[in-house]
């Protein structure tokens, strides 16, 4: 079939990209599903800092490729063997496909699937090859959803069906910013009832981190950033202080204010500098996680002796340690219910056809959220 998307040919382009433009709105060939996928009709795919890192070069991936990974829409076809999953379901896509064989799956641990990982890094589908065509040449899947697309085709295991009235606007926002976010509370944090807690940096993840501990029952919660009308929103989601990232004296007032720091810290932000002000702010016996994915060259450096000495912990977050088939339907739940007020992560929503503007917007730093719609 062909269908509309947005093919990213070329990395490294120079911002403003409304004018250099990296993302071609292109008529493209989408092959149907072979045995164990799945068409799925996109209605909304959010704009993530993973994909913008794409952009910039900075997470280096095959080209051409047709990006997107945070996502939700309606199945419309099935390939064989697929089960469980029938035309007309809402799913929500999940961009770490889990083959449910390998060492890390067997223990539970599917955001650390190996052939997904794999998959992923050459651009494919975990079932192998790709069905992305522009002319006779191909194109790579972004993390096994391509999202930024009119139609797309996933294994069956990068889906999860859900059933909600929630708008596909809000759900596409489950897949990655949500489950990244609160994930790394709940699941790798383990964020005990009471727990002081801070956030630096605060898109998607970062506010969807801070919604977690305020589910999980920190007791003070403290978010960080460079942007007022973030912090402002942290504010309204329940953060007890807020702080501009570009203060001097950052860590010295944060730790003064907390009597040494926090027990719990989460860089969300994926630079350096956000990192060492968040070890730096957590308290002695404290925890550090991290789910920032900067270059693969930048490096974090620490004095080795405050690890043992101060019995700290640095752990790292991907997917927020989240079961994907399991997770997304419990936290729109709690959507459901008020607990998790995803749709204060929305900025706004646009057509396909702005997308080079919106991730002007996304790498302006003013965003959360920003959604296309099909």
């Amino acid at each position: 079939m062909k269908m509309r998307a947005a093919v990213l040919r070329e990395m490294g382009l120079p911002k403003p990209y409304s004018q250099s433009k990296p993302l071609s709105i292109e008529e493209v060939e989408l092959h149907p599903p072979q045995a164990g996928e799945v068409l799925v009709k996109i209605h909304a795919a959010g704009l993530c800092h993973s994909d913008l890192s794409v952009l910039e070069g900075n997470r280096p991936r095959p080209m051409p490729m047709v990006l997107g990974h945070e996502a939700a829409g309606e199945v419309i076809e099935v390939g064989a063997g697929v089960q469980d999953i029938r035309p007309g379901q809402k799913v929500v896509c999940a961009f770490v496909p889990s083959c449910g064989h390998c060492a890390p799956c067997r223990e539970g641990r599917p955001a650390l699937c190996e052939p997904g990982a794999v998959a992923n890094g050459a651009g494919e589908l975990l079932t192998g090859g790709r069905r992305l065509y522009a002319g006779k040449n191909v194109l790579h899947h972004h993390l096994g959803v391509s999202a930024f697309a009119e139609y797309a085709v996933l294994s069956q295991h990068s889906i999860v069906p859900v059933e909600t009235e929630l708008p596909f606007s809000q759900l596409a926002l489950f897949g990655c910013a949500v489950m990244t976010g609160v994930g790394a509370v709940i699941h790798t944090a383990r964020l005990p009832v009471g727990a002081s807690v801070a956030v630096v940096g605060l898109g998607g993840v970062g506010l969807s981190a801070l919604m977690g501990a305020r589910l999980a029952g920190a007791r003070q919660m403290i978010a960080i950033d460079t942007q007022p009308a973030k912090l402002a929103l942290a504010s309204e989601l329940g953060a007890t202080h807020t702080y501009d990232a570009r203060l001097d004296n950052l860590v010295e007032l944060v730790r003064e204010e907390t009597g040494g720091g926090l027990e719990f810290v989460f860089e969300t932000a994926g630079v350096v500098t956000a990192l060492v002000n968040a070890y730096q702010i957590t308290r002695r016996g404290g925890t550090t996680v991290t789910t920032g994915l900067p270059h693969p060259h930048h490096m974090f450096s620490i004095p080795q002796v405050s690890i043992a000495a101060e019995e700290r912990t640095i752990k790292g977050s991907y997917v927020g340690s989240c079961i994907p088939s399991r997770d997304i339907p419990r936290f729109i739940q709690l959507c459901e219910q008020g607990l998790l007020p995803v749709q204060k992560l929305l900025s706004k929503t646009m057509p396909l056809e702005d997308i080079n503007q919106g991730f002007d917007e996304l790498a302006g730093g003013e965003a959360s959220r920003l959604v296309v719609v099909m």
